[in-house]
C-alpha cells in the first residue's frame, strides 16, 4: 500500500531530473521465460504478458516524447529454442500485428510499424502480417516502433557488406561512393528510417546487448541501463530511471564541450 503512494511522487522526481530525453531508445526486453518459471506459468504465457507489458511502455514512450523505440522481440539465436516455444511466439506475432491495423492508439498517435531483421528467415504468414502491418502505418511519420525479428546485429552488417559489393560489381556504385551514410541506406532500405540509438534498455539483469543494433548503438556511444526486473515486471519507474541514465550523460558531455 505505501509503495503505491509513494512511487508516483518518485516518478515525479525522476522526471524532473531528466532534462534531457532521447529520441531514440533500443529496448532488450528480457525475463519472460525466467518470470513465467517464477510465477509457475506456462512459457508461452509469460511471453504473452511480457507482450502486453511492451504495450504499456510504448504508452509510456509516448508521454516522455520519445519518437524512436527499437525492440529487440526475436533474435536469429532465438530459432535455436523448442518449436513450440518458436511455434507460439510466432503466433503471439501475428496476432499483436494483426490488431495494430485496426488499434485507435495507432492512428491517435501516428505510429509507423518498421520491422529490422532477415525476413527471409520467417514463414509466409507472419512476414505477410509484418508487410501489412507497415503498409497500413507507413503514411505516418510521428512515433515509429521498430520490430527486430528474426535480428542479428553481425548478420545485418554481412549482407549490407554483399549488396555493397554486388552493386559494385554491377556498376551500380563506385568504390569511392562507399561511406558511413550509404552503409547505413544499404543496412535498412531507403524507406526505413531509424535514427542512431541514445539508449540501450535491458531487463531481466543481464549485463549484455547481445548483438543488438552494434552500428547504430556501439557505433554512436549510446547510453546503456540494465536493470533487474523480468520485462513483464518493467515499470515506469525503470524507464524514468534509464532515461535518468542517459540525460545525466548528455548533460556531461555538454558542460565537457563547454568547458
Amino acid at each position: 500500500m505505501l509503495r503505491k503512494l509513494v512511487e508516483p511522487l518518485y516518478e515525479y522526481l525522476i522526471t524532473r531530473q531528466c532534462l534531457h530525453i532521447p529520441a531514440h531508445i533500443a529496448i532488450i526486453p528480457d525475463g519472460n521465460r525466467r518470470y513465467a518459471k517464477k510465477k509457475r506459468l506456462h512459457t508461452g504465457l509469460g511471453h504473452r504478458v511480457g507482450a502486453d507489458r511492451t504495450e504499456q511502455v510504448l504508452e509510456w514512450a509516448q508521454q516522455l516524447g520519445i519518437q524512436h523505440i527499437t525492440l529487440y522481440i526475436f533474435s536469429t539465436e532465438n530459432f535455436n529454442r523448442a518449436d513450440t516455444e518458436v511455434s507460439d511466439l510466432f503466433t503471439l506475432f501475428k496476432e499483436k500485428l494483426s490488431r495494430i491495423i485496426d488499434d485507435k492508439r495507432v492512428r491517435k498517435y501516428g505510429i509507423r510499424i518498421q520491422m529490422i531483421g532477415d525476413r527471409t528467415l520467417l514463414p509466409d504468414d507472419l512476414r505477410q502480417a509484418v508487410e501489412r502491418a507497415e503498409a497500413a502505418t507507413a503514411h505516418y511519420d510521428n512515433f515509429y516502433l521498430n520490430m527486430a525479428l528474426a535480428y542479428g546485429g553481425r548478420n545485418e552488417i554481412v549482407q549490407a557488406t554483399r549488396k555493397i559489393l554486388s552493386d559494385v560489381r554491377d556498376n551500380k556504385i563506385e568504390n569511392e561512393q562507399i561511406s558511413e551514410e550509404l552503409l547505413e541506406e544499404y543496412l535498412y532500405g531507403k524507406n526505413i528510417s531509424i535514427p542512431p540509438v541514445d539508449l540501450i534498455i535491458r531487463t531481466g539483469n543481464e549485463c549484455r546487448t547481445s548483438n543488438f543494433l552494434p552500428w547504430l548503438a556501439n557505433g554512436h556511444e549510446s547510453a546503456v541501463y540494465y536493470c533487474a526486473p523480468y520485462w513483464p515486471m518493467f515499470r515506469k519507474l525503470d524507464m524514468l530511471r534509464a532515461v535518468r541514465v542517459y540525460s545525466q550523460r548528455k548533460e556531461n558531455l555538454l558542460k565537457a564541450a563547454g568547458a
